[in-house]
Formats: C-alpha cells, sequence, structure tokens
C-alpha cells in the first residue's frame, strides 16, 4: 500500500524533503554598545572560588556550621651577620645620647639640691657639724660651701667631660669592632616573625 508520502512523484522518484532551517547564529563577540548580560560575562576568580551556602550534604539540621581555621604561616627565619658598623653613624648617636645624658645630670642635680634644701637636710648637717666640731668650727654653713650656683657648675663641668668621653669611648669601640669582624666575622643575629 503506498501513501501520499511514499507515493512517487512526477519525476519518477519518491519526494525530496527540504532540509531542516536553522535559527540563525548569534555573533561570538558582542557589539561594544552592547551591554553585557550576566550569562555572557566571563566568571571572575572570586565567582569561580564561591561555594554554595546550603547545608553540607553530611551536616544534620540545627548543627552549627564549623569553620576551619586558616593554616598557620611557617614561621620564617633569617640568620644576619654584623659585619661592619659605621662608625659616623655611632659617633652621631653616641653624642646624642651622651648629650641626654649631660642635661639629665644637670637637671637631676638642681632637683636634689633643691630637695635638701626645702626638707631642712642642709640645717641639720650644720647642726651636726657644730655639734661634732665645737665652738671653735666657727659656725660651718653647707649652704655656702654648696649654693646652688656651685653645684648647676659643676655638674655642668660634669656633664660637657661625659659628652666628650662618651663620644670617643663609643666611636673606639666601634673601630675595634670592625678591626675584629674582620678577622673572625662578626657577630650573628637571628631574626623571626612574630
Amino acid at each position: 500500500m503506498s501513501t501520499p508520502e511514499n507515493a512517487p512523484s512526477s519525476s519518477g522518484g519518491y519526494p525530496q524533503a527540504a532540509p531542516p532551517s536553522r535559527p540563525p547564529q548569534r555573533p561570538s563577540v558582542p557589539p561594544s554598545n552592547a551591554p553585557q548580560r550576566p550569562a555572557d560575562r566571563p566568571l571572575t576568580a572570586t565567582a569561580a572560588q564561591q561555594r554554595p551556602t546550603g547545608p553540607r550534604p553530611n551536616q544534620r539540621p540545627g548543627q552549627p556550621t564549623l569553620v576551619r581555621p586558616a593554616p598557620k604561616a611557617k614561621q620564617r627565619r633569617a640568620r644576619l651577620i654584623v659585619s661592619k658598623v659605621d662608625t659616623w653613624s655611632v659617633l652621631k648617636m653616641a653624642f646624642l645620647l651622651s648629650v641626654a645624658l649631660g642635661i639629665v645630670t644637670v637637671v637631676a642635680s638642681i632637683v636634689l639640691w633643691t630637695i635638701l634644701d626645702v626638707t631642712g637636710i642642709f640645717d641639720k648637717i650644720n647642726g651636726l657639724l657644730g655639734e661634732v666640731a665645737g665652738a671653735e668650727s666657727g659656725g660651718f654653713d653647707l649652704k655656702k660651701v654648696a649654693s646652688l650656683g656651685q653645684v648647676a657648675s659643676f655638674a655642668t663641668i660634669i656633664a660637657v667631660v661625659n659628652v666628650v668621653l662618651l663620644t670617643a669611648l663609643a666611636m673606639l669601640t666601634a673601630v675595634l669592632y670592625n678591626i675584629s669582624a674582620t678577622l673572625v666575622g662578626g657577630i650573628g643575629v637571628t631574626l623571626t616573625d612574630d
């Protein structure tokens, strides 16, 4: 039995079927003025690394989500050797520190003299020396021998001498360290991260 579809055509053969029409293809590169849809945008690194936010498959309902702490970074260590010290920088630092120490010396001596005067220590010392020496001492007065001006002048002289001596001693120490470091290699220091 022949059906109209199977029936031979007038041209002597079976009818020819037309090929299926294909939908028009999208261009591979969108026009520059067209806005990108979310599906057309490439995935960024953060979007690719995002995990689903739902409960895990083996997690029971009502159980809090446990988050693993990030692994601790390995502690780094660096071994360094102090092979040379700059004598000019040592000289500058020693000079500044010795000047600061000199200022502290002068201020401390003035404050100490003032405290001794206010508390009446000088009068007690004068009375004690008068009792020990007797009437022949002629009334010794410690405030005249060690007045505030004399104490401040003496402290200033000591501070200036200390500045010169400490600066020279620090520079000499730096030179000696450099000489010994060329012979034995210097002092080793190990630095680590906290």
